[in-house]
């Protein structure tokens, strides 16, 4: 099994690819080893001291080490955890229920939410998938588009950067009741 990395945006997270499907649908986060019940990739990938954070995607995990670890000493005990996993025959996740289908387009929604759920699901998710992270869609109030930066987007210095010049321009260009763009923890 030949796992890629790449950087990203953010200088403490790193993004693993398996060349194997990690989520079915969706995404998850994690933020504590107490948070992984449900997944044995992301229990065994705390185990390693210095993990911060791990986000599943469809075909990558982001990991996010915390500040005063070194990639260089950390990377490989990740990359054998991972590789151990997938050799181990278990699920990634125990139960996929609690993985994120983001940005759905439900009944209840209004014509302007609907189309701010198809741009960050057609323009934007793909691009952060890139870089290891997510961006999901959580309300809109008063002209203003609250989503959640998930992965390595998840405290990355450019995020803000992103998220105004570039999200908010854009669903502001596309949507005239569109005003402003903030995140939401």
């Amino acid at each position: 099994m030949f796992i890629q990395t790449e950087p990203t945006p953010n200088p403490a997270s790193l993004k693993f690819i398996p060349g194997r499907p990690v989520l079915a649908s969706g995404s998850s986060t994690f933020t504590s080893i107490e948070q992984a019940t449900h997944s044995p990739l992301a229990q065994r990938l705390f185990a390693i001291t210095g993990v911060d954070g791990v986000f599943l995607g469809g075909d990558f995990i982001t990991v996010t080490k915390a500040e005063a670890r070194d990639w260089q000493v950390m990377k490989p005990m990740i990359l054998g955890a991972i590789m151990e996993h997938y050799t181990s025959g278990q699920p990634v996740v125990l139960d996929n229920s609690a993985s994120i289908a983001a940005n759905t387009v439900t009944a209840e929604d209004s014509d302007v939410v609907a189309q701010i759920k198809e741009l960050i699901d057609t323009r934007v998710r793909p691009v952060v998938a890139r870089d290891g992270g997510d961006i999901t869609y959580h309300d809109f109030k008063d002209g203003v588009v609250y989503l959640v930066m998930r992965g390595s987007c998840s405290g990355c210095p450019s995020s803000t950067a992103t998220l105004k010049h570039g999200i908010e321009n854009m669903l502001r260009h596309y949507i005239p009741e569109v005003q402003a763009v903030e995140a939401v923890s």
